[in-house]
């Protein structure tokens, strides 16, 4: 009772709103519970018994192309290798979130699980027929374009924000010029620069793929705002700590790697996280150059007149699957924060 005294009818306003939102819920959440769970069709070999009266969500939209919205165009005797694929990468997700892994053979695992990856994805090697990169899409593709993204563009990011800091004109001067021009335009015009510019300023003969330009665009893209980000944290690093370390004759690298780095991002774990996650969304922009990702494939899949005319349901599910992805960051960087928080205060304590 005093919790919901002090949270939902602290005041007149905030009891009018609760009220209110209440209201709201007793109205819409029923009739949505029946469409989307009583009456629904979860399972059905075509569209009929989803247009028959009375019929709630069809559900069986997603059952029937669910394979096309995973692994898009990829062929359908070799889907246990996308498959695979993403069991190695929420490996690597799941130990890279647990604090006991977070050694240096956890870069080499990485390494190593984007490699199978690759091995997993490409074939062409140890009897795996090889799969050109136009045909992978769906969820697939979009884990494999933020992954990889994160993975080349955090760590650039950090060169970035030391670039911007230094007293080198030179290097300063390309951080700032990377950093302000990538910011300055949207993540299109990148995307059609890689896709149709780049090809141009290749020699003859040499060509990189669509994928490739695509993930090149997204990694300068990330970068240039994850280093804004970086510097941030690093501008709230207590000169104190640094002039510490100047006294103890620590040279450049250690003391930025062993004492300022780790300060300056655990400040700024809520900005990256927030930085992540609008980066997992943008890579749905790659259909402008052609990629399916999962959301373009889900519109492919509404094409089919077949499948017409259910685009409330395949565009909920979408809708479901990026936020499950989002929450789980964002809950995790809410987590790691508070479990960071703790070992500085038990840290303090011990001093």
């Amino acid at each position: 009772m005093r919790w919901l005294r002090e949270n939902l009818f602290g005041s007149w306003g905030s009891t009018l709103a609760t009220l209110g939102i209440l209201w709201l819920a007793w109205m819409l959440l029923p009739p949505f519970v029946e469409w989307a769970f009583l009456k629904a069709v979860w399972f059905a070999p075509d569209s009929r018994p989803c247009r028959a009266e009375g019929a709630g969500a069809c559900w069986a939209l997603i059952a029937e192309k669910h394979r096309f919205i995973l692994f898009g165009t990829y062929p359908y005797e070799q889907h246990w290798r996308p498959g695979a694929a993403i069991l190695v990468l929420f490996a690597l997700y799941t130990a890279s979130a647990l604090r006991r892994f977070w050694r240096p053979a956890l870069a080499l695992a990485w390494l190593g699980g984007l490699a199978l990856i690759g091995l997993l994805m490409w074939g062409g090697v140890l009897g795996l027929p090889y799969v050109e990169n136009e045909r992978w899409g769906g969820l697939m593709l979009t884990l494999l374009l933020a992954t990889f993204g994160i993975a080349f563009a955090f760590p650039i990011s950090i060169l970035l924000a030391l670039g911007r800091r230094t007293r080198l004109p030179a290097v300063r001067a390309l951080a700032v010029a990377w950093i302000e021009l990538v910011r300055g335009v949207p993540l299109i015009s990148l995307l059609f620069m890689a896709s149709v510019m780049l090809p141009l300023f290749l020699p003859e003969g040499v060509s990189i793929d669509k994928l490739l330009r695509a993930l090149i665009a997204m990694i300068v893209f990330a970068a240039a705002y994850l280093a804004e980000v970086v510097r941030g944290g690093l501008q709230a690093v207590p000169h104190g700590q640094v002039e510490a370390a100047d006294a103890l004759g620590l040279p450049y690298w250690r003391k930025t790697l062993l004492v300022v780095l780790p300060q300056a991002l655990r400040v700024a774990i809520p900005p990256l996280v927030n930085t992540f996650i609008g980066f997992f969304k943008d890579t749905s922009l790659v259909v402008i150059i052609g990629l399916f990702d999962l959301l373009t494939s889900i519109k492919v899949a509404l094409i089919e007149p077949a499948w017409s005319g259910f685009g409330v349901e395949a565009y909920l599910f979408a809708a479901l699957v990026y936020f499950v992805f989002c929450y789980a960051m964002s809950r995790y960087s809410q987590d790691l924060e508070r479990e960071l928080e703790r070992s500085r205060t038990h840290a303090l304590k011990g001093n």
